[in-house]
């Protein structure tokens, strides 16, 4: 059997573009590092703040429809923050609390000058200042004529 012989080491020529590529890999991943995290004079990413709830339901007023409709909660990793939109909830749950009471209360209200009509035979659907009509059929009797000149 043959003894074979091991194969040359590179060429001094191979080695040289070996080190030359090894070098310029180095070279561009650290440009680009420098690049991204803003290494020199001017960040190329801008530094952007936290997003953060910023309570757009208003204080002075109750919260309608367009003010639900135009509530935008900030993005978290995964989905919204729990504290943001327990807030938002906690807010709109006290406002429909407080007009549930409110609506209670009115038809409580109603519901007592209802009765109180049906005792004592008043029309609820006349208007302050209106006169009944006399038997006659003629709405006001005598001051109608009044009116007309007669």
């Amino acid at each position: 059997m043959a003894r074979s012989e091991p194969d040359e080491v590179s060429a001094p020529g191979e080695m040289r573009v070996f080190w030359f590529l090894l070098l310029t890999m180095v070279v561009v991943v650290t440009a680009v590092t420098l690049a991204v995290v803003g290494g020199g004079g001017s960040a190329v990413l801008q530094d952007v703040p936290p997003d953060r709830f910023t309570d757009p339901l208003p204080a002075t007023r109750p919260v309608g429809r367009a003010d639900i409709e135009a509530l935008r909660l900030p993005m978290a990793l995964r989905g919204y923050r729990m504290a943001d939109v327990d807030e938002a909830l906690s807010r709109l749950g006290a406002e429909l609390a407080e007009r549930d009471a409110r609506i209670a209360d009115l038809e409580s209200s109603l519901a007592g000058v209802q009765a109180a009509a049906v005792t004592t035979g008043t029309d609820l659907f006349k208007q302050p200042g209106d006169r009944p009509a006399d038997p006659g059929g003629h709405a006001n009797g005598p001051d109608r004529a009044e009116e007309d000149g007669r």
